[in-house]
């Protein structure tokens, strides 16, 4: 992609710019309880329309977590954030539950495909009560200057490094999708050189272990092409309006199309039943909506080394699992992770990380004993339903946590 799409796009963006504000002062009068047409079928058609029209034209910014509390063992306990450990590139954010027991630390990896961490809210609040949760809060690309150096897979392996050294050898981690395979990684690495350090257990949640086994389209996709058409067509140069300005990198925008484009008929939908929600009044059904998409809409950009990395190791090379990844000049072996138990997750219906593909690292870690390695295949759970959602609360939480414990002993 010609490195002016950024340019292109904020453009267009703001040229909106007079729409945006027509349809957001067209929405507030016709909501407006004051005035008598917000009760009219006409009124609420209209703002329906303005809100509609708003919410396709506007840019999501990060959300914030908001958790404020959470309930233990039936009492509810205050909830605070702190970052404790601050990068160029991320910062290590501490879940702190004000006079809550003591729980395992565990070391939440959020992904790193274009959505912020607060995706995980939810992965969150559940753990919450049970782990003593820290997560990699990463930063958007855009807003990073060229003065603090590039960041690569090799880089974010470090920084995966330092993270668990930082916790300390009694504590877990858990990866949600993409990170699994830099996790996994920074695991061996620490096995290779300095066992001591070794995390006591490792979750990996529906990640891309092996993409040679059960391939999805996205997985045929970067098959299909070679490495130079990303650089070309998936690369741009973040505008000089941003702090990042003249930085390379895979803008969000790109990815969110491609997210919306493998669903767009149910996200149509979605929007179609949320201005009906919005005409008839239903406030419960828009508001669900609109913190959904909040959340699904906000995007940030991804550093350009770290994307075409990440496409050539995991997606068309397969380093990790044939034994070829190299990372600072050592040739990672995963057999010689041996401290380290390891629980394997997959969603039956998971369209992004198909079934096989996570579990490849249960064959991959050889030097385990097998009372250190468990698999859950979950039934009738796709992608998100693995960390989200009411199968992730009831099921999946709960198998992490007896993991946890029965390694902790």
């Amino acid at each position: 992609m010609p490195t002016g799409l950024y340019n292109l796009y904020e453009m267009g963006y703001a040229a909106l710019t007079p729409v945006r504000l027509w349809a957001e002062t067209t929405r507030d009068v016709f909501q407006n309880p004051m005035s008598p047409l917000s009760f009219t079928p006409i009124g609420r058609t209209l703002a329906a329309t303005a809100d509609l029209t708003f919410r396709i034209t506007r840019r999501f910014e990060q959300p914030d977590f908001n958790i404020q509390e959470v309930l233990i063992n039936g009492k509810p306990h205050r909830v605070r954030e702190e970052d404790v450990h601050d990068k160029p590139f991320c910062r290590l954010k501490h879940f702190i539950v004000q006079g809550a027991p003591v729980r395992p630390k565990l070391l939440l990896a959020a992904p790193q495909s274009g959505h912020y961490a607060t995706l995980l809210r939810g992965t969150v609040e559940a753990l919450l009560p049970y782990h003593d949760v820290y997560i990699t809060d990463w930063k958007n690309a855009r807003n990073v200057p060229l003065s603090r150096g590039y960041f690569d897979l090799n880089d974010c392996i470090d920084y995966y490094i330092d993270f668990i050294k930082y916790l300390g050898p009694d504590s877990d981690v858990m990866a949600v999708c993409q990170p699994s395979v830099p996790v996994i990684a920074a695991v061996a690495a620490i096995s290779q050189t300095e066992p001591k350090h070794a995390p006591r257990s490792m979750i990996l949640i529906g990640g891309p272990i092996d993409t040679r086994v059960n391939p999805t389209e996205v997985n045929k996709l970067s098959m299909r092409k070679p490495l130079g058409w990303f650089k070309r067509y998936a690369i741009s140069t973040v505008p000089p309006a941003y702090a990042g300005a003249f930085r390379q990198v895979y803008p969000g925008f790109l990815q969110l199309t491609g997210f919306m484009s493998m669903n767009l008929d149910r996200h149509i939908d979605s929007y179609m039943q949320y201005f009906k929600h919005l005409v008839r009044g239903d406030g419960a059904d828009a508001e669900t909506h609109r913190k959904f998409y909040d959340e699904y809409l906000a995007v940030m950009d991804l550093p350009a080394e770290f994307y075409i990395q990440t496409v050539e190791h995991v997606f068309q090379k397969h380093s990790l699992p044939k034994g070829e990844f190299m990372f600072r000049g050592l040739k990672l072996d995963l057999s010689q992770i041996k401290k380290t138990a390891l629980l394997c997750i997959e969603g039956e219906l998971d369209d992004i990380s198909a079934t096989g593909q996570t579990k490849a690292a249960i064959t991959l870690c050889s030097g385990l004993k097998p009372s250190q390695k468990q698999y859950q295949l979950q039934p009738d759970v796709g992608h998100y339903g693995l960390f989200n959602g009411r199968r992730w609360r009831d099921f999946v939480r709960p198998l992490i946590t007896g993991f946890v414990e029965k390694h902790t002993k």
